[in-house]
């Protein structure tokens, strides 16, 4: 039981803790809303109750704003007792009347008040057609549309009506799109009639006036039509979960296929995003992610040919937080930081609120980089701060409490705080002690700023407690500032101690001002400039001086001019003349240093109508950018063509001008240096000449450096994407740099085609969004792009240079140089150039041909080839008719225009023409160069090639001539040698004879003569024998193989048989002999032997073996000398050309032996036996090599 009791004891004292912990915590929440307004669109003459409910320590107050002033109350307009706000009849009156707006309401408590988010009250209405339907004439089996536009609140439901009568939203050739657009494809003669569109929302209903489709009949045949995108898609911006629509409309012959991709390659979300009608793109409830580019391709079903439309889409999301404020609790004169960031697109902007109210930056407080900082807290700070994160799509509010803790012992603030003007510069500071607890006082704060003006800066410097009075020296001339004192202890600081003003004095202008000249006639200028800023005047400006001169003159007349003037009109000048003019500027302290010379020269005296100077106007951006703008005088009535502007630095020369259209109206210089100054001029210009000419003088600021503002530059932007969006432009979207900051901030984009030399041609783009569209720069050029910030004069670097290729245009111009050529009966050829165009990119050709006959009907044979071909063959022609060809040149853009007809007459006389074009059958070597449809070669590559073939052919033909040459001396040669060879054995044999019938104990030797073979005494022969017998050469493949050179051959044989050979031979003795008994022979015909061994080689072994006496190679084996005997050998007609080789060669070393003098001749007829020998185991060697091959 004591147990049970005990568990209870602790269960009830535990209830008892967590009530007064969450009363605590519950007391803590001081003040937050419940409830919020919300957007809300009504009825005229309808009631309306708008939710406000706050919660947190009573008493608690409510009051409603609209925007951001306090609603009146009334009978039709007033509070419930919850909060609410109650309308009874809601008024939509002009101006301040109307009920519509931002409504927001105000809970305040003891602990502060906060703010509730914005909510929209809009009004029910919808207002005339700003766009109506237009009549149109299509043909039959095209594709019609029609497209209405109209503003209404909330936005309408379009339908369309066909001849009074309500069309379904989608059929198998219908589709209508929210956007309102109806599309027809596969037009009909039935829907021939009137269109209209009907608007129809809560508020009422319009319809648009009437519009005709004209259905003509259809061409028949129908011709091949390339496709085309008649409504391509546009770029959108939608909200965060709307739904987008990317319209996409082609034609063509065959009926073109749509798709559709991303240019960033990504994939397309199938589970958002829908094909509605026949290409047109849905994508539901839209993200982020499904940003970018989207390219509609429509392509011919089976071919390659396609076109390409291109579109944007950027989806704003409203603001979310990613990082939020937190309560904060500091002691007097600490300091508090809150924190607060948040992303959206566009980026939010952020505001500070203490209490429901703007905070203001001023010298204790200051906001940047998202943050909001409080200095030198005091109990006033004491209150509930909100975070509010504002784009064009909504808000988003969080809060935080800052709680001041006080502390009883510090010390009280100084008092008798007194100042006194030093100088222009400098400002004396007095001061006492505090009243309580000075002993204490360790140091002491000096706070100062300028008086004037909001968002002031706030300078401090610390002092030490040995004394009550400082000069401040670093302020600026005639102004007028605030001071105060702090005193400091151990424990913490005291109050604020009163504020006290004071002006510095006056000093000389820093600086003189700028002019701006215009001439408006040829004998004044007048004379301009803007009055200088309190900066630079350092005080009020109490006069002018004014001088000028010529060019030509060295005195320069001055006037004086009263302070208050910025305007002078110097008349009486010399026309076209240059005049140099400068200005100071006077304080009641002195004059200020005069201007720069500036140059002017007068218009010339003449009666031409030029343009008037344009009213120009300069203003620096930053501190390397100048915008110009100017617009025409109002008294200008001649033509103007364009304009010139000239810009250079002061002291430097002018640059070249800058060439701009007659539409422009402003320009923006960049790339220029800080703090220097630059002299503009403009003028325009028409056929007439150049007009009158302004001139303008400014200066760039400074870059506020590290050095000057102890803070770092900001970072370059981040995470740069870029996509080509047309032939045209490119889409640039890129990051804020990490931090965020409340400031305004702008953006510089440099572009410039890659690898510019002139860098006066670069292109500087402003804008303070984080996305901009690129206009206005060449097709198909591959261009580099960079992004600098700019923040309260500070410049970041350059962001890292991205590049990008603009699209290709469209070609707008035909091939040139088309010209057809007949090359066969039914073939021509067909070669053209690229059109003359920069940068258009080909990727194919289009070849239309057809006979006078087809052509009439319509009937082209349509020809493709890729964009790098410019020849094709046409096939298939039929005779004795005159053919038109055209040619287009096309891109993924889109088609160019044909080329005019060219006739390719028929061929008259197929004889001539063949002698002078070339002719390949389709079964020659040449047919695989025309097989797949195209000549690959042009007139460049067949010239070089001809020259080619000729050079080669003229080499063979010299080769050969150098090679006949050499034979014929070579043949000569021979031929001499043998007739000194028989000569000399003729004389030796007849010598022989009579010295032989002399001697009684001599052999008889008996001279034979033989027309076909020989053989002489030392075995020598020019018979060929094998182991058959001897070999029958064969004469006709020689005849055949040198059929060019037989005249001579034959000539040189028969000088070779003039004279008969005379061979002596041993009486008793074996004699081998061989006669040719070729049918038909003639007498004097050679051998056949005797042309084997006519050769050339074969004549020199001879005469070598002639002086080295070899009888030619020994065999031991002579067992195969029994099977030869004397007689036709059954060799066969011809040898190899190895065989013959060798064999010449080993018959030519012993056949050619001729008879030596008289004493060798005894010395041989005493070796016959040996000789003998010789022979024997010469044809023993031949028939062992013949049997070897």
């Amino acid at each position: 039981m004591a147990s049970i009791k005990r568990k209870l004891y602790q269960r009830l004292l535990f209830f008892l803790v967590f009530l007064s912990i969450s009363g605590v915590c519950w007391s803590f929440s001081e003040l937050f809303f419940i409830k919020e307004p919300h957007d809300v669109t009504a009825m005229r003459k309808d009631a309306l109750l708008m939710d406000c409910q706050a919660h947190g320590e009573a008493p608690i107050a409510v009051r409603w704003l609209k925007n951001g002033v306090k609603v009146p109350e009334s009978e039709r307009v007033y509070p419930l007792s919850n909060g609410s706000l109650f309308i009874s009849e809601v008024e939509n009156r002009r101006g301040d009347k109307s009920d519509e707006g931002f409504y927001q309401c105000l809970a305040q408590n003891k602990y502060g008040a906060i703010l509730s988010q914005k909510a929209r009250l809009t009004i029910a209405s919808i207002s005339s057609f700003a766009i109506q339907p237009s009549p149109i004439v299509v043909t039959e089996g095209s594709v019609a549309r029609f497209s209405c536009r109209i503003t209404a609140s909330p936005p309408p439901i379009i339908t369309w009506e066909f001849n009074r009568i309500t069309l379904p939203l989608a059929t198998d050739r219908i589709t209508v799109l929210p956007s309102g657009v109806i599309q027809i494809t596969g037009v009909q003669q039935a829907d021939a009639g009137n269109y209209r569109c009907m608007a129809t929302n809560i508020a009422s209903r319009r319809r648009s006036t009437e519009a005709t489709l004209t259905v003509t009949p259809a061409p028949s045949p129908k011709l091949p039509e390339r496709p085309h995108i008649t409504a391509g898609p546009q770029n959108l911006t939608v909200s965060l979960h709307q739904n987008a629509i990317l319209e996409c409309m082609a034609t063509g012959h065959p009926r073109p296929i749509i798709s559709w991709s991303r240019a960033d390659s990504k994939s397309i979300d199938v589970y958002n995003t829908k094909v509605l009608g026949n290409g047109n793109l849905m994508i539901s409830d839209i993200k982020p992610q499904h940003g970018g580019v989207y390219m509609c391709r429509a392509t011919t079903p089976g071919t390659r040919n396609y076109t390409i439309a291109s579109a944007n889409v950027t989806v704003l999301a409203p603001p979310a937080l990613v990082e939020w404020p937190e309560s904060l609790t500091r002691p007097r004169a600490g300091t508090a930081r809150f924190v607060c960031q948040a992303e959206g697109v566009p980026t939010p902007l952020i505001t500070w609120l203490k209490n429901g109210e703007k905070v203001h930056s001023n010298g204790r407080i200051k906001m940047y980089n998202s943050k909001l900082v409080i200095n030198q807290i005091i109990p006033e700070d004491d209150a509930i701060y909100q975070c509010q994160a504002e784009n064009e799509r909504g808000s988003v509010l969080v809060m935080a409490r800052l709680i001041v803790v006080m502390s009883e012992d510090r010390p009280s603030a100084p008092r008798n705080v007194r100042a006194d003007t030093v100088s222009s510069s400098a400002i004396l500071l007095a001061w006492d002690r505090p009243l309580y607890n000075s002993d204490k006082v360790i140091a002491y704060s000096v706070h100062y700023m300028k008086a004037a003006g909001l968002n002031n800066e706030e300078y401090q410097v610390v002092i030490g407690n040995d004394t009550t009075r400082y000069i401040i020296d670093d302020l600026e001339p005639a102004r007028n500032y605030t001071f105060y004192i702090v005193a400091y202890m151990p424990m913490g600081a005291s109050r604020m101690s009163d504020h006290v003003f004071q002006d510095t004095l006056e000093d000389v202008p820093l600086r003189a001002p700028e002019l701006s000249l215009t001439s408006r006639s040829p004998t004044d200028i007048q004379v301009s400039w803007q009055p200088l800023p309190d900066k630079l005047s350092r005080g009020r400006v109490s006069a002018y001086r004014l001088s000028y001169r010529t060019v030509a003159e060295q005195a320069a007349s001055q006037m004086e001019l009263p302070g208050d003037t910025t305007a002078h009109l110097l008349e009486r000048l010399q026309p076209d003349t240059i005049y140099l003019l400068r200005i100071a500027a006077a304080t009641g302290v002195g004059w200020g240093e005069q201007s720069a010379w500036t140059s002017h020269r007068t218009p010339k005296a003449s009666s031409a109508k030029v343009p008037l100077a344009p009213e120009l106007q300069l203003e620096p951006l930053n501190c390397t950018t100048i915008v110009v703008r100017w617009k025409l005088n109002p008294g200008n009535s001649a033509s103007v063509q364009g304009y010139r502007l000239f810009y250079h630095e002061e002291s430097q020369q002018e640059n070249a001008p800058i060439q701009l259209r007659a539409a422009d109206n402003t320009h923006t210089i960049g790339g220029l240096d800080p703090r220097k100054k630059y002299h503009v001029k403009l003028l325009g210009y028409n056929f007439m000449g150049d007009g009158y000419q302004a001139d303008q003088t400014v200066s760039t600021p400074g870059c506020v450096s590290v050095r000057d503002r102890l803070v770092p530059p900001p970072p370059p932007p981040h995470h740069v994407h870029y996509k080509a969006n047309s032939s045209s432009s490119v889409f640039l979207h890129w990051g804020r740099p990490a931090f965020s900051s409340s400031q305004t901030v702008n953006y510089t984009v440099r572009c410039n085609p890659v690898g510019l030399q002139n860098a006066s041609l670069v292109l500087y783009l402003q804008t303070n969004e984080q996305s901009l569209l690129v206009q206005d720069l060449e097709p198909n050029t591959k261009y580099e792009f960079a992004i600098r910030l700019h923040l309260d004069q500070l410049a970041s670097p350059w962001s890292p240079v991205v590049y990008e290729t603009t699209f290709p245009d469209a070609p707008t111009h035909p091939p040139s140089n088309v010209k057809v050529t007949l090359i066969e009966a039914d073939t021509a050829l067909v070669s053209w150039k690229h059109p003359d165009e920069a940068n258009i990119a080909v990727t194919h050709y289009t070849i239309l041909y057809a006979s006078r006959t087809a052509w009439v009907a319509g009937q082209w044979t349509v020809l493709q080839r890729e964009g790098s071909i410019t020849m094709a063959l046409l096939e298939n022609l039929q005779p004795e008719q005159v053919y038109l060809v055209k040619v287009s040149a096309s891109n993924e853009m889109g088609d160019g225009p044909f080329s005019h007809a060219v006739e390719l007459p028929p061929r008259t006389d197929a004889g001539s023409s063949s002698a002078h074009v070339p002719r390949h059958g389709r079964g020659s070597a040449h047919a695989p160069a025309f097989s797949d449809g195209f000549y690959h070669l042009d007139q460049r590559s067949m010239t070089g090639i001809i020259v080619g073939v000729c050079i080669a052919l003229t080499c063979i033909i010299i080769c050969a001539f150098i090679l006949v040459c050499r034979g014929k001396h070579r043949k000569l040669s021979a031929i001499k040698a043998y007739r000194e060879a028989g000569s000399t054995l003729s004389a030796s044999g007849a010598n022989q004879l009579g010295s032989e019938a002399a001697s009684d104990g001599a052999d008889v030797t008996v001279p034979m003569m033989s027309n076909q073979h020989f053989i002489d005494a030392k075995g020598g022969t020019n018979l060929m024998i094998n182991n058959l017998g001897p070999v029958q050469a064969n004469t006709e493949k020689r005849k055949k193989k040198w059929f060019s050179f037989s005249d001579e051959e034959k000539t040189d044989e028969q000088i070779q048989r003039s004279r008969p050979l005379v061979h002596s031979y041993e009486e008793g003795t074996t004699v081998l002999c061989y006669e040719d008994e070729l049918p038909g022979a003639s007498p004097n015909e050679p051998g056949t032997m005797r042309v084997l061994l006519g050769d050339t080689e074969g004549s020199s072994n001879s005469e070598g073996s002639h002086e080295t006496g070899d009888s030619g190679r020994f065999s031991h084996d002579e067992t195969e000398m029994t099977n030869l005997s004397c007689g036709r050998s059954s060799r066969p007609a011809s040898l190899g050309a190895e065989e013959e080789e060798e064999e010449e060669v080993e018959m030519g070393s012993g056949g050619s032996e001729d008879v030596g003098p008289p004493g060798r001749e005894r010395r041989r007829d005493g070796k016959m036996a040996e000789q003998q020998r010789h022979l024997e185991l010469k044809v023993a060697v031949t028939t062992e090599r013949v049997e070897a091959l």
